[in-house]
């Protein structure tokens, strides 16, 4: 079999394989984190706007998550957006009464065919269940909000545009190491 066969077949695989994630928009790479953890959630984004390449992304960030902060992407700007909490949280001795609510990457290209990594660091809530991460994905032809979020016990299958979701579940039990 020629090598260029080979590669071909190994690029089809490669896609094959990543299609899946493409098809489901924006998500979390790690769909789990523990609670009260500080957590580096990678959001993958799999494609542009109907073949439009993406100009930013702009992530909000849900009530209960604290201090959150992106990585610098080499070719993207970033913006962070901070605003008045509902409920203040103490932090190193200190009352914190605003925060993070949206981290936005513009100014970098990202085509259509290809994907990227959008990273942020962030602490959880100490309570368990699902976090919803509403996104504006603005693209050089038009934009795509992948805002949905599902009711009460339904899951965001079915869902057209969903929002990327993360499962916080309870800590392990503390351990010691040696």
């Amino acid at each position: 079999m020629p090598l260029r066969h080979v590669v071909a077949a190994l690029i089809a695989a490669s896609c094959a394989v990543w299609m899946p994630a493409a098809s489901a928009h924006v998500v979390f790479e790690q769909k789990q984190a523990a609670a009260g953890s500080y957590f580096k959630g990678v959001l993958l984004v799999g494609h542009g706007c109907d073949g439009s390449a993406t100009r930013a992304i702009t992530v909000t960030i849900p009530e209960g998550v604290q201090g959150a902060h992106p990585q610098p992407k080499p070719g993207w700007q970033m913006e962070v957006t901070r605003a008045k909490l509902v409920r203040p949280y103490a932090s190193h001795g200190k009352t914190v009464d605003e925060d993070v609510r949206t981290l936005r990457w513009f100014g970098g290209t990202l085509a259509d065919a290809h994907f990227d990594e959008f990273r942020m660091l962030m602490k959880l809530p100490e309570q368990g269940g699902k976090l919803y991460f509403p996104i504006l994905q603005e693209c050089e032809n038009g934009s795509h909000e992948w805002t949905q979020v599902p009711a009460d016990g339904q899951g965001t299958r079915g869902l057209k545009s969903p929002a990327a979701e993360l499962e916080v579940v309870p800590a392990g039990p503390a351990g010691h190491s040696h």
